[in-house]
Order: C-alpha cells, then structure tokens, then sequence
C-alpha cells in the first residue's frame, strides 16, 4: 500500500484489495480445515433453512388455497336462510338475489343426511344436496369435473351424481343402482317408517377434496324435496359472488333483494375455526422453522470468530502495512457475508425446485417407502399443493440476509479492535 492511500484513510471501501483477501480467507488451505468445515456447515444450514422455510410456507399456502377453492367451489360464499316461514318463494327470492351486482350465482338448495348402500350391500352416509340442473352445470367444480356419465340423466331427474371415492366405497359403477335411507319418512299409525328409494348413478365427478368426494350426493331438486318430506320448499339458498372477501359489502344489497326476513351467513363465519387453525399452524411453523437459519448463522458467528483468532498475524501485519480498522472490518463482514448470501440463494433455487416438483417428490418417496405420504383421507386434498408468495418468498430470503449479516457483526469488529503491538508481541 502507497503512502499517499495510507494518509487518505486506506483503501476504498469493498475495493479489489480486500475482496482478494476476503476470498483468500474463504478458500479452504490444509491448517484451516475445521474453519473450512465450520463455513462449509453454515452454508449448508442457511441453505436448507431457506430451502425448508420456503417449501414449507408454499405448501401451507397452497393447501390453504386449495381448500378455500373447493370449500367454496361446493359451498356458497353466503347462505341466506329464511326466518319465522318456510322459503316456498325461493325461485323468486333466487332471482332477485341473482340480479344483486357482484353475485355470480344465487342457488335454492335442500340437503339431509342419509345413509347410501350399494349392490354388495355395503353403507356409508351420505349428504344429499338437491339442487337444480341448471345451477349445478353453472358450478364448475363440480360440472367440469364429472370422470363418468354427465348430467343428461340428472336433468331429467331420473339419476344422481355421486363422488368418485363413494362410487369406490360402495361398489358402483355408472349406471348401477344407489340405495337412500332417510329417516324422515312417511308417517303412518304406527309411526313413522324410514323412506327407502334406489336411485340410478348418472353422473360421478371428482373435485379433489375427500370429504366430497365421499359423502355427497347431488340430487334434482324435485326428487330431493320428495324424498326428503320438504315438497316446495327451500331450506337456503347458497350465493356465489365474484369477490368472496369483499361479502361483507353485498349483505345489505342481498337483504334488501330477498324482500322477506332472512339470516345471511358468509364462508368466513361457516368456517372460521377451520382457518384460524390453519392461520396459526402457519405461523408457528415460520417461527419454528426461522430457528434453523438462526442456528446456521450462529455458525457463522464461531466460525468467523475462529478465523480472526487463526488470522491474528495476518491482521496485524495488514495495520502495519497501513490497513485501517474499517478495512479489516470489510474484509471479514465480507468473508461472513459471502458465506450467508450464497447459502441464501442456494437455499432459494433448492426450495423453488422442490416447490414446482413436490408432488413428483412425494411421489416418489411414497413409491421407495411403500406407504402413503399425504394420505388424503387425512388432508382432504388428492394431491400435495404448494403456491409460493411473491412477498412471504422475499420477506424469507430477507431475514436469512439480515440474520446473516448480523452474524458477521461481531467477529468483523473484534478483528477490526485487534492490536497489531500485541499480536505480534511473541513472534
């Protein structure tokens, strides 16, 4: 170093000089393997921190997605249930609803719960939805995802359409017979009697989400209101809007549309435990999983500690030589940075990869096990989602660069503090 870059203060801040030196300090030399072992282990944990961290919140974020998208695709975004008289008005109620500005779809639904065989006899039960032809072909969900038959038979309400999972259970095939039990039967002098009809299977449609898939049954509204005792009446009617978080705005418009008192709940209220769980499980898991890229940066700490004590010589020699305390500072924040920007990044292309490939993943860890990973009897879903955040991706690479740098914080400025007189005193 010149004389005349000693009295300007050194050399310029992250200049060639101490990217060299910085880089000299990260290449592993033979006296220097357990600082070397010590940087490669920090790399690697801010690698797969950032890697888990990100997997983890998209697949959160796609299985919420995912169940928001069938909940709401089966169940309305509000439900307006009538007050102090039956709703025997409901196609004009419907209507009127219909023509409210921001509601898609308003439908006139009546549902029990039954129990369904099949011809090997087995049973399971069943929710049975009636609903007409023309609203159910407008449900998407499930009109673009019927596997077998279509919906021909059920407009002229002589069929069912039944899910893929309870076709399975039961044994049925299209075309096959569906037995419905209903305790709500026909009332004679010796009580009531169980109502028993078998139904033709028309239609089997698979939305993907268990739940459905198993238990519900998709009925003409006629047919339903018969068998279920409840001729010309509505219980609710389901409404389907273009904004589902903006329901709160469209109460009064669809109140005031009804024309006859009425209870309007949104999907938000029906299932508010449900999220809230998911909510929290999502934040904790952040909280748990940041503890990994914290460990991995503490990494840093020892090692770049570690290096500075094996370095001593070296730094002092640099201070004799006219090396400011800054530079030396920017030399080992450099050395620790390096170490905490690249794992970030290779922790940020890993957990893209495995986030576009993790269903393939999944299955193919299922296949090398043998058993069933994400079992969707368990999760409701067919498949592993993951939907990965624009912002929740950056805020994560963020704080892996933040903990990083702080990492780096301390031991660059004991390196900086290090008195040439006395690391040269013994030698």
């Amino acid at each position: 170093m010149s004389e005349a870059e000693a009295t300007n203060g050194g050399i310029k801040p992250f200049s060639h000089f101490e990217r060299l030196v910085a880089w000299r300090y990260l290449r592993s030399r033979r006296r220097e393997t357990i600082v070397s072992v010590i940087a490669s282990i920090s790399f690697i944990g801010i690698m797969l921190g950032v890697a888990t961290l990100i997997v983890v919140m998209a697949v959160m974020n796609g299985f919420r997605a995912e169940l928001l998208t069938r909940i709401l695709g089966v169940n309305g975004h509000l439900v307006v249930q009538p007050i102090d008289m039956p709703m025997n008005d409901y196609e004009a109620v419907a209507a009127r609803i219909s023509n409210v500005s921001g509601v898609q779809l308003a439908v006139p639904l009546v549902q029990g719960q039954v129990l369904a065989s099949g011809p090997g006899g087995a049973g399971t039960g069943a929710l049975i939805r009636g609903v007409l032809t023309e609203d159910l072909t407008e449900m998407d969900l499930i009109s673009g995802n019927i596997r077998q038959g279509s919906l021909v038979g059920f407009a002229s309400g002589e069929g069912v359409a039944i899910g893929t999972r309870m076709a399975e259970t039961l044994g049925l095939a299209l075309g096959d017979s569906i037995t419905l039990f209903s305790p709500e039967g026909d009332v004679t002098p010796f009580g009531t009697t169980p109502r028993v009809k078998a139904y033709p299977v028309a239609a089997i449609f698979e939305i993907g989400m268990s739940e459905y898939d198993s238990t519900v049954v998709f009925m003409p509204l006629n047919e339903a209101q018969l068998f279920l005792n409840i001729e010309g009446l509505a219980q609710f009617i389901e409404v389907f809007v273009n904004d589902p978080d903006n329901v709160d705005a469209l109460r009064a418009p669809i109140e005031a549309a009804a024309q006859r008192p009425v209870a309007i709940t949104d999907w938000r209220q029906r299932n508010q435990a449900f999220f809230s769980a998911l909510e929290v499980e999502r934040n904790v898991m952040f909280m748990i999983l940041t503890m990994i890229v914290l460990v991995a940066a503490l990494n840093i700490i020892s090692g770049m500690i570690m290096l500075v004590k094996d370095k001593g010589h070296d730094i002092a020699i640099l201070r004799t030589m006219g090396a400011t305390s800054g530079a030396i500072m920017r030399i080992f924040l450099m050395t620790g940075a390096t170490i905490g920007v690249a794992g970030t990044f290779a922790g940020f292309i890993l957990g893209t990869f495995l986030c576009l490939n993790v269903e393939s993943i999944r299955q193919f860890f299922s296949w090398v096990s043998g058993t069933v990973i994400f079992d969707p009897e368990v999760y409701f879903l067919s498949q592993l989602p993951a939907e990965m955040e624009t912002g929740e991706t950056i805020s994560v690479v963020l704080m892996a660069l933040i903990l990083s740098f702080l990492a780096t914080l301390l031991p660059a400025w004991r390196a900086s503090r290090l008195d040439p007189v006395e690391a040269l005193r013994y030698e």
